[in-house]
């Protein structure tokens, strides 16, 4: 079965780190850029961050550069989300995406529903990130 999965996600205090995994199965995920989006209770889907298809390319929203960080190890087909001085508005669902768009430029701001097949090809179920005290 060809498909992400993510895990890592959970309950942590205010400050504290997480790291998340999205791990593919069924194919190389080493053809395709990777994002991470989330969805918090009641509000629109966010773009978080893009790793380009070599690794060498990385992008964040604002309000987690500096705090965040994106990698892959393509040897273990995951790409991952190092997750440091996390806040309560951080709480959210993570959802991370296979596709072969650009991480950059106008593609940046391209914001699919989780789910939605318009342009990525491969979708996670998502993982819960809470972060509260």
């Amino acid at each position: 079965q060809l498909q992400l999965v993510e895990s890592g996600g959970g309950l942590v205090q205010p400050g504290g780190s997480l790291r998340l995994s999205c791990a593919a199965s069924g194919f190389t995920l080493d053809s395709y850029a990777v994002r991470w989006f989330r969805r918090a209770p009641g509000k629109e889907t966010e773009r978080v961050s893009c790793i380009s298809i070599s690794g060498g390319g990385t992008n964040y929203v604002d309000s987690v550069r500096g705090r965040f960080t994106i990698s892959r190890d393509n040897a273990k087909n995951t790409v991952y989300l190092q997750m440091n001085s996390l806040k309560p508005e951080d709480t959210a669902v993570y959802y991370c995406a296979a596709h072969r768009k650009s991480c950059f430029g106008g593609s940046w701001y391209w914001t699919p529903e989780p789910g939605s097949t318009d342009g990525i090809d491969y979708w996670g179920n998502g993982t819960l990130v809470t972060v509260s005290s």
